[in-house]
C-alpha cells in the first residue's frame, strides 16, 4: 500500500507544477520508479516466502469496506508488473523531456502513476468492489493516456474504441462477480461481495459456467484475445511509448491474472469444457496475432499485434493447466501452469524493451513506418543490440528467456497422450503444430522488424541523420535486456522462486523435477524425458564467439573492409534493398485469405519510352482485418443509423419537450401500477 500512496500522492500533486515540466521529469518520475522498487520487493517477497497477508481498509461504502490481500499469486503479477515499472519509469525521464512545450507534461505525470496504482490495486484486491475499483483506475488513467497526443484524429478515435472495449469488457467481468456473489451470500444482501466467501460457496455447475464465460470474455477484452483484439493495435500505437511499454508489458498482464484468479482461485475449474476453450482460444489469438504482426509496416502496430500473439501462447499454457486439472493430474497442470507464467514474465520483459526501443527510434528519428528506416544501425548504437535483444527474445531464441517459456509449453504438449479422452487426444498434437508454425512466423516477422528498420541504407532523411537517445532511456532498456538474459540462463532458480504459485493454483510444483540434476539442468518433469542446459548453451555461445574473434584479430589486417559487390550497377541505394512489403511477400500470397487486400500498381509511361521501361511504378498494398469488416462495422454502422434516428427527436420547440416529459411521466405511473 505504500507503493500505491505514494504513486497516488504524487500524481494527484503534479497539477501544481504544471509551470515547471523539466522538475516534474526530473523529480517525479525517479519517484514513480522508487515505489515500483518498493512494491516489486514486497510481490518478490510474497512469492519466495510463500507468504499471505490480508488487510481491511473501512474506505468503501458503508458496511462494504475494502479487502486487500497479498498471497503468491497477487505477488507474482506485482513482481512482473513492478520491475517493469521500475525500468519503464528510469525510461521515461528522458523520453518525457521530448514533450516539453509540445504537450502538458503534467498531464503526464497525473495518469501515468494513476495507471500503475491501478493495476497494482487490482491484483491486491480481495473483494469484488475494490476489484472494479482498481480496473477502472487502471482504464480510465490509461484512456487518458492513449489520448495524450489530442490533436491527432487518429488518436483520439483509437482512445474512444478502447474505453468503449474496456468497458464492455468491465460489465462482463461486472455480472461475472454479481453471479458469484449471489450464490455465496444470496441475492437480497452484498455479504457475498468478497473473494474468501466466493471461494467457499457451492455453486450449480450451470451457474458456475455462465460466471466463467462471462469473466473470460470480459477478461479477454482485455487481454486482446481474438475476436476481442481490435482495439490493442490502434490504442497501442497512439499512446506514447513509454506507456505502450506499461499497456503491453504490464497491463495485459492484469487480465491474465483475473482469468487465473476467477478459474483457478475461486471456481476450481470444475468443468472441462472451460480448458479447451481457452486453449482454442489461445490457439486462435497466437496464429492470427502473429500474421497481422507480419504484414504490418508500423513498427509500433507490428509489436501490438505481437502482444495479441504472445497473450495467445500465455493462454495455451493456462488451457492446458485448465485440462490437466480437471483430469486430476496436477504435476502436469504445474507444468502448464509454469509455463504460462513464465511467458508472462517473459513477455513483459521483452516486450517492454521492443516497445522502449522503438520510442527510442521514434524520438530520434519521428518515423514509425518502417518502409521510411533503414541503416539505424550505424546511428543508434546502442539502441540496436538492445532492440535485437528483445528480437531474439521474442523470437524464443537461446540462451534468451523466450525460448524456456516455449520449450516447457512444448514439454506441456507432449504431455498429452497421458490424457483419456480421444478429442483431446487429436486437438493438442494439432495445437502443438500451431504453436510450431506461430513461433516460425514470429522469428520472421521479427527479423523484418529488425533488419528493415536497422539494417540497410537510410530510407529518410530523419534516419541518416538520426542521433542515439538519452542515457536515461538506454538505461531503462539495459535492465530489461540483461534481465532477458537473466531470465534465459537460469530458469531452475526462476522456476524454484515461482513454486508457491503453481502450488496455490495447481496444487503441486515442478521445482523439484525441474531443478533435479542441480541448477545446470533443467527437466520439466523427469530427466528421461528431457532436459535442456541453458548456462551450458550460454558458455558454449559465448566461447564461439571468443574464438571467432581472437581467430579473426591474431593479426594485422586479417579483415578487409571493401565495399559490397553492386552488381555493376555504379553503386547500392536504399531502392535496391529489401522493403517492408516485399519481406512480407511470401506469407501475404500463403496466408492471404485470412485479410481483406487491395494491392495496386500504377506504371507511369514516358512518351519516349518503350512499355517495357517504365519511368515510373507507384505500388500500393492495404491489408484490413476481415473480422472488423464481419463482426465490428455492422454494429458500428448500426449505432450510427440509430443516432441518426434518434436525432429526429430533437425539435427545439420547448412545447414538444414537455410532451416527451409528460409522456415519460404517465409511463412511468402505468408502470408503478
Amino acid at each position: 500500500m505504500t507503493s500505491i500512496s505514494t504513486l497516488v500522492l504524487f500524481g494527484l500533486s503534479a497539477p501544481f507544477f504544471h509551470k515547471h515540466e523539466k522538475f516534474i521529469v526530473s523529480v517525479f518520475f525517479p519517484i514513480f520508479a522508487a515505489a515500483s522498487l518498493v512494491s516489486f520487493a514486497a510481490g518478490f517477497l510474497a512469492v519466495s516466502g510463500g507468504i499471505t497477508e490480508k488487510m481491511i481498509l473501512q474506505a468503501g461504502l458503508p458496511g462494504l469496506p475494502f479487502h486487500l490481500r497479498l498471497d503468491p499469486i497477487s505477488g507474482f503479477f506485482i513482481t512482473v508488473i513492478s520491475l517493469l515499472s521500475f525500468c519503464v519509469s528510469v525510461y521515461s525521464v528522458g523520453y518525457v523531456k521530448s514533450f516539453i512545450g509540445r504537450e502538458s507534461v503534467a498531464n503526464m505525470a497525473v495518469f501515468y502513476p494513476l495507471f500503475i496504482a491501478g493495476m497494482l490495486l487490482t491484483l491486491l484486491a480481495d473483494d469484488a468492489f475494490i476489484f472494479l475499483v482498481g480496473w477502472e483506475v487502471m482504464a480510465m488513467s490509461s484512456y487518458f493516456l492513449v489520448i495524450f497526443e489530442n490533436k491527432i484524429g487518429a488518436n483520439r478515435r483509437a482512445a474512444l474504441l478502447y474505453v468503449v472495449m474496456a468497458h464492455a469488457g468491465a460489465l462482463a467481468i461486472l455480472m461475472s462477480f454479481g453471479v458469484l456473489a449471489g450464490f455465496a451470500g444470496g441475492f437480497e444482501t452484498f455479504g457475498g461481495y468478497t473473494f474468501d466467501a466466493m471461494r467457499s460457496a457451492t455453486i450449480p455447475p450451470f451457474w458456475a459456467g455462465v460466471a466463467f464465460l462471462l469473466a473470460f470474455l470480459g477478461f479477454g477484452a482485455k487481454a486482446g484475445i481474438v475476436p476481442l483484439h481490435v482495439w490493442l493495435p490502434e490504442a497501442h500505437p497512439a499512446a506514447p511509448s513509454n506507456v505502450s511499454a506499461l499497456m503491453s508489458g504490464a497491463m495485459l498482464k492484469t487480465a491474465i491474472y483475473g482469468i487465473l484468479r476467477v478459474s483457478f482461485d475461486i471456481l476450481h475449474v470444475s468443468q472441462l469444457w472451460w480448458g479447451e476453450l481457452v486453449l482454442i482460444a489461445g490457439l486462435v489469438s497466437a496464429l492470427l496475432g502473429v500474421l497481422y504482426a507480419i504484414m504490418e509496416n508500423d513498427l509500433k502496430r507490428l509489436l501490438a499485434y505481437s502482444s495479441v500473439e504472445n497473450i495467445g501462447v500465455i493462454l495455451i499454457g493456462v488451457g492446458l493447466s485448465m485440462i490437466f486439472f480437471t483430469f486430476q493430474k496436477p504435476l502436469m497442470s504445474a507444468l502448464a501452469i509454469t509455463a504460462a507464467l513464465y511467458h508472462v514474465m517473459n513477455h513483459a520483459m521483452f516486450k517492454g524493451l521492443l516497445f522502449m526501443g522503438a520510442g527510442s527510434v521514434l524520438h530520434s528519428t519521428h518515423e514509425r513506418n518502417m518502409e521510411n528506416m533503414g541503416g539505424l544501425i550505424h546511428k543508434m548504437k546502442w539502441t540496436a543490440p538492445l532492440f535485437l535483444v528483445g528480437c531474439l527474445s521474442i523470437s524464443a531464441l537461446p540462451p534468451f528467456n523466450g525460448f524456456v517459456s516455449e520449450w516447457l509449453t512444448f514439454q506441456a504438449f507432449l504431455m498429452s497422450p497421458a490424457l483419456t479422452s480421444q478429442g483431446l487426444n487429436l486437438l493438442i498434437p494439432l495445437g502443438a503444430a500451431l504453436l510450431a508454425l506461430t513461433a516460425v512466423l514470429s522469428a520472421s516477422s521479427f527479423v523484418k522488424a529488425f533488419g528493415i528498420s536497422f539494417l540497410g541504407k537510410p530510407r529518410s532523411e530523419n534516419c541518416a541523420t538520426a542521433e542515439e537517445s538519452p542515457w536515461s532511456m538506454l538505461i531503462g532498456m539495459s535492465i530489461l535486456a540483461m534481465t532477458c538474459l537473466l531470465l534465459g540462463v537460469f530458469p531452475t532458480a526462476v522456476i524454484g522462486w515461482m513454486s508457491n504459485v503453481s502450488t496455490a493454483l495447481a496444487g503441486e510444483t515442478i521445482a523439484k523435477s525441474a531443478g533435479g540434476m542441480g541448477w545446470l539442468w533443467l527437466t520439466p518433469v523427469a530427466a528421461e524425458r528431457a532436459s535442456y542446459s541453458a548456462p551450458m548453451l550460454f558458455l558454449g555461445i559465448i566461447s564461439v564467439v571468443v574464438i571467432v574473434f581472437l581467430t579473426l584479430h591474431a593479426r594485422k589486417n586479417t579483415i578487409h573492409r571493401v565495399k559490397p559487390w553492386d552488381c555493376g550497377y555504379g553503386g547500392l541505394t536504399s531502392k535496391m534493398q529489401y522493403s517492408s512489403y516485399s519481406f512480407s511477400m511470401p506469407s501475404r500470397v500463403i496466408f492471404g485469405f485470412f485479410f481483406r487486400m487491395r494491392e495496386r500498381v500504377k506504371i507511369d509511361l514516358a512518351r519516349t519510352r518503350a512499355p517495357e521501361f517504365p519511368a515510373q511504378i507507384k505500388y500500393s498494398l492495404r491489408i484490413r482485418d476481415r473480422l472488423w469488416g464481419w463482426l465490428y462495422k455492422p454494429v458500428i454502422d448500426g449505432v450510427f443509423k440509430l443516432g441518426r434516428h434518434t436525432a429526429r427527436l430533437q425539435h427545439g420547440r420547448i412545447h414538444v419537450y414537455l410532451a416527451y416529459s409528460f409522456i415519460t411521466v404517465i409511463f412511468l405511473l402505468l408502470f408503478a401500477l
